[in-house]
Formats: structure tokens, sequence, C-alpha cells
């Protein structure tokens, strides 16, 4: 039997068109070609359990095997095989791929999609590291002869008697000079533990002389219990996968350790997970997986792509982006769906009716698993909070669906380390925070030690302060204030404390209209800026003689500029300052009282200077200044 013939393709010349265009990086022919020999050897297993093969199975493997000198990799299975009119229909005919015909014939039995393996470009991947490629194939069907093809990248193919005796099929590839590299062991292996670490089929790798010597030993190997391939005491002839891993195991059959041991195998050198999301869905779309919440530092120092995809226990890509929701980017773990539509490379996802599902599944999912954790140990749930609250945050702005839901388990925390939901807050602070509009009004410190003056004045009306130290917070306030009916959040050094919360009431001032005058008159003598606005207060005696402050508006659209927010205009704004004096505090007598010009000057400036310093505003010359003048007055 000899046959020669051309490729049946529209451009004269597809190969180059390959190597450029359709696999981002060289590596995936090896991705290609093993998994197309696992779909292989999962069809006959397929066909057997069914009845339409019924010769001894064996040991059911796929051996991946390089020789360094005669520059080949061989890829080998025990699957089905094929005849030479397969080889024509399934290699020559690139655009058909045969799973219409398998999907087809065995449409009744379960799980047959499961099965397809699209032979056709996965396969022509080859020609992006090989002068020249060979099969080597024995079809499992009755009286089918051995067939042999072979193409050096050109359009033209031959198809000749073959070699081999059992039933599946050899890819043998004769590397190219420039791809000389993958012929390095250690290379290839880097390559199959990046896709084929968890492939269904057990998968050897090893230089061609051990597979040959192994065979001609009749070395079984063979799979444990627990579906997990045993490995040869040959080093160089071992199995490298894991053929049942935890995302394929029903949640029954799982305990706390096969998780965490999971997330050991897949971040060696990460912190033990605070817990995790086992995903498993059959309609409308298949997907299983679990997704783990990682510790994370409140610097938002992240790591992304940490979540791995998968298609059929095939890796595919760890840039997820739009199938995992944007706020859950920052979780670890794994996905597999066959449903993920993907281009010719398995590598690029296409934002379609699936994906979109997907991702509205896993938003449901995470938020149902918080839920549910809150219920059932609020304390445990509390004490998570700082490493939760980032996610929880982050959802709540970002996804309408996920806020819904996250409303009833999200926490505010105040700076006695006291924790509400939204609901609890508005309950507990509602009767002493609303002011004289009916607007509720909640304070929150960013900084506790630096503001701790301000905090104190609160306290001191028995104001509760929250705390909203994370890098997301300020997108938080700002989204809680257009979803809370009647609702301010102020940070609590954006004002002194009772205008922050403007009651009816008013506290009479002690110093007469001349008497203001002659104080702001002093004030600005001493200060001498032009970004201070210095303001007469009635305040309680207790309170602080002199205030400086930003208002809220203003503090948040340079913090958002500051952030690249495109406000570039409010970064460019003055800042303009407030001087509040307490009127009403006896240090501001005394400076009235003082017996010229020069010693009420030099008292002003010093309690303006201690408002500063309470700011952490006070630097430089001005602060020398401060501690000279300082001295002088002790």
């Amino acid at each position: 039997m000899q046959e020669k013939g051309n490729i049946s393709i529209h451009t004269e010349n597809i190969f180059p068109i390959i190597k450029k265009f359709l696999y981002s990086d060289h590596e995936i022919f090896l991705r290609e070609l093993v998994s197309n020999a696992v779909d292989a050897v999962q069809k006959v297993k397929r066909l057997s359990s069914m009845g339409q093969y019924n010769g001894e199975l064996g040991n059911l493997m796929v051996d991946v095997a390089f020789d360094a000198d005669k520059k080949t990799i061989t890829i080998s299975d025990n699957g089905i095989g094929m005849t030479a009119e397969e080889i024509k229909k399934y290699i020559n005919q690139i655009a058909f791929s045969g799973a219409e015909e398998f999907v087809e014939k065995f449409k009744d039995s379960k799980d047959a999609n499961e099965l397809i393996g699209k032979f056709g470009l996965g396969f022509y991947s080859a020609f992006m590291v090989s002068d020249k490629v060979e099969i080597q194939t024995l079809s499992y069907q009755d009286g089918a002869e051995p067939a042999r093809w072979i193409c050096d990248g050109s359009t033209e193919f031959e198809i000749t008697e073959g070699s081999r005796t059992t039933r599946g099929t050899d890819i043998i590839l004769h590397i190219n000079n420039d791809s000389e590299e993958f012929l390095d062991k250690y290379k290839l292996e880097s390559i199959l533990e990046k896709y084929c670490r968890f492939l269904p089929i057990p998968v050897r790798f090893g230089t061609k002389k051990s597979f040959d010597e192994a065979q001609d030993d009749n070395v079984d190997d063979g799979v444990d219990a627990d579906g997990k391939a045993q490995r040869k005491e040959i080093d160089v002839d071992n199995i490298i996968n894991n053929t049942a891993p935890i995302w394929t195991k029903t949640l029954t059959d799982l305990k706390d350790e096969d998780y965490l041991s999971f997330y050991r195998e897949l971040y060696p050198m990460s912190e033990d997970p605070l817990f995790w999301i086992h995903l498993n869905v059959d309609y409308p779309f298949n997907l299983t997986g679990v997704l783990y919440f990682p510790k994370v530092k409140n610097d938002m120092e992240f790591q992304r792509n940490k979540i791995k995809l998968f298609s059929r226990q095939v890796f595919i890509t760890d840039e997820v982006k739009d199938i995992v929701p944007e706020f859950l980017m920052l979780l670890h773990g794994v996905i597999d769906s066959p449903d993920i539509p993907l281009n010719v490379s398995r590598s690029f996802l296409q934002a379609d009716s699936n994906v979109k599902k997907i991702n509205s599944y896993i938003t449901r999912k995470v938020a149902d698993k918080l839920g549910e954790l809150f219920k059932a140990d609020r304390k445990a749930f509390e004490e998570k909070w700082g490493d939760i609250g980032i996610f929880v945050k982050y959802g709540m702005i970002s996804e309408e669906k996920f806020y819904e839901k996250a409303k009833d388990f999200a926490l505010l925390e105040n700076t006695k380390k006291e924790y509400a939901t939204l609901g609890e807050y508005k309950d507990k602070v509602a009767p002493l925070q609303t002011d004289k509009n009916g607007t509720i009004v909640y304070l929150y410190t960013n900084d506790p030690a630096k503001q701790d003056s301000f905090i104190q004045s609160a306290n001191k009306k028995s104001y509760d302060v929250l705390l909203m130290n994370s890098p997301l917070d300020g997108h938080f306030i700002s989204n809680l204030e257009r979803k809370l009916e009647k609702t301010s959040l102020k940070r609590v050094d954006a004002d002194v404390i009772d205008k922050l919360i403007e009651k009816e009431e008013k506290i009479e001032s002690v110093l007469t209209d001349s008497e203001k005058e002659k104080v702001k008159g002093i004030f600005e003598g001493a200060i001498s800026r032009t970004d201070m606005k210095v303001e007469i207060d009635s305040l309680s005696p207790d309170e602080l003689p002199v205030t400086v402050t930003m208002d809220e508006f203003t503090r948040r659209m340079k913090d958002m500029a500051a952030l690249g927010g495109g406000m570039s205009f409010y970064g460019a704004m003055p800042n303009n300052y407030k001087v509040a004096i307490n009127g009403n505090h006896k240090l501001v007598g005394r400076i009235l009282k003082a017996g010229d010009e020069a010693q009420q000057k030099q008292l002003a400036k010093q309690a303006f200077d201690l408002a500063m310093l309470s700011q952490g505003m006070l630097t430089g010359a001005e602060l020398t200044d401060f501690v000279n003048r300082s001295i002088e007055l002790i």
C-alpha cells in the first residue's frame, strides 16, 4: 500500500499561518498532541464500556519520549488508532474534526461528548517545531491494517503500510534546528507539568531508550485505588500526572485535608487558605472546580492570574478574565469546563452567553458561601473579615447582584474593633448621629493614630467612628453613599465635630462680635498663609483651641486625583484648609488679654502649630521654629 497526495486545504501552504497566527506560544504543540492522545485513549475506553469494542484494553497510557541524538519527540497512545481512510479524513482534511460523526454514532450514550477529540488543527501544531511529522497507527477495528503517514511541512503527504503491531497511534516529530530547545529533558518536563499534570489518563515521560528498555522488560505501571498513576522506580520513565484531581471528585467524598493538600500542591509556597468553594454544575452549562480564598495583605499587593482554567483536565490558561468576575480574580484555584468557547489554540476566551452565565454562577456561588459562613459562625466570620473584607467590598462596588446579597453579611468595623452589618449599624447610630436635616452621618477614620484627637472629640459625644483604612475604602464609601438612603459619610477630621453632625441646638459664644474679629485678625497675622482660612466657632470649652481641617468633598476629590481617577482638575486645586478657632476655649481668652501684640501673635502661632503638629503637617523649618518657641515659652 502506497499513496501520495495533497492535503485538502484552501490556502497553498497552511503551515506558515499556523506558526505565525494560530498559536501564541510554540510549546502549545505538546499540549495539543498529548491531549489528542488522551482523547483517543478515552474513546477506546468508552467504546469498550458500551460493548462496541471487545478486545483487551490493557494498561491505558500515553507516552511522551524524546531522543536528543535523533532529534525526535514521540507521543504514543494505545487508544482507538486510525485506518488509512481515517487518516485521510481526519488528518488530510483539516477542516473536518471527526467530532460530529462520533457524537452522532453514540449520541444516545451518556457522556459521549466528553470523549470527543478534535483531530485537525491541533495536530498540525506539530509543524511549529518539526521539519517532518510521521504517524504510525493501528485501528481498534477488527481486521484493520497498520498505516503510516508522513509529511515534510508542505501540502504533500505520503501514506504507506505501517509497522505498528498494537492498537493505538505514534506521532513522531522530527524537530527542526530552530526548536532544539524542546529536546531538553527539563524543558519538556516543565511543559508537561504545566499543561498535563491533571490529565485523566496516565502520561509517562522519558527518553526513547528508557521506553524501549521498559517495553523489553515488560514493566507494568498500573493505577492505584485513588485513580492516581503509580510511578516506576526508573526515574527517566515516570508518570507525571494525577489522573483524579480534587475537582473531579464528589463533595461528599472529600475532607478538609483533601482541599488543603490540593492547595499546597498548586501553591507550595503559600499560606493555607481561609476557606474554599467547590463548584459543580451541569446545567445550563458544565463546570467543576474549587476556588480558594487566600490570606490577603491589606496593602493590595495581590497576585492575579492564580486561577487556572482547564478543559476536560487539560490546562488552558491562567488568564480567566470574563469567566471569573473582576473582584474574584484575586482568588486561587481551578475551573474546568468543556463549555467555555476557545479559539483554535484553546488559549483565548470569546465573550459569549456561556461565559456570562458562568460568571454569574460563580458570583452567586461565592455570595451564597459567604452568607452561609456568616450565619453558621459569625464570630469566625468576623475574625476572617480582615482578609475577606477586601473581596466583599470590591464585589459590592463592581457587581450589583453581589451587592444585593452581600449587604446582609458585609461588616463595618469601628475603632473599638466592634463589627456590625449595614442594617445593624444604621440602627445603632441613627438615634445620635442624625443631623438637623434628617441625614444619618457615619463618621470614619483612615488613620486612627493620626486622627486620634478628632476621634476623641467624637467619642465625647458618644458618636461612633468607623475604621476605613483599606485602599478600597475610598470607593467603598462613595458606593455606600449611593446605596444608603439619606446617609452621608464624613471623615472625622473633615471639620470640628459640631459641624460634622449639625444639630438644632447651638453653643453660645463667650466672645462679643468685636472680640471675634480681633481674635480672627490675631490668628490671620500669626499664620500668614493664603491656603488657611480662619473661622471663629462656638464650641465646647473642652474641645481643642485650634483645629485644622480640609472639608470632605475637597479632600475626596484630591484623593481620587492622586489615585489616578481621571480628576486632574481637582489634583491641581490648591490645598484650602479651614482653621477653626474655638472662641470658648480659655486659651483664646488668654490671647486676648496678653500684654502686647507680639505676645498675642506668639501664643496664636503656638496654638496653630500645635494643631498642625497633631495633623502631621508641621515639618522642616516650621517644626524647628515651633520647637525653639516652645523652649522659650517654657
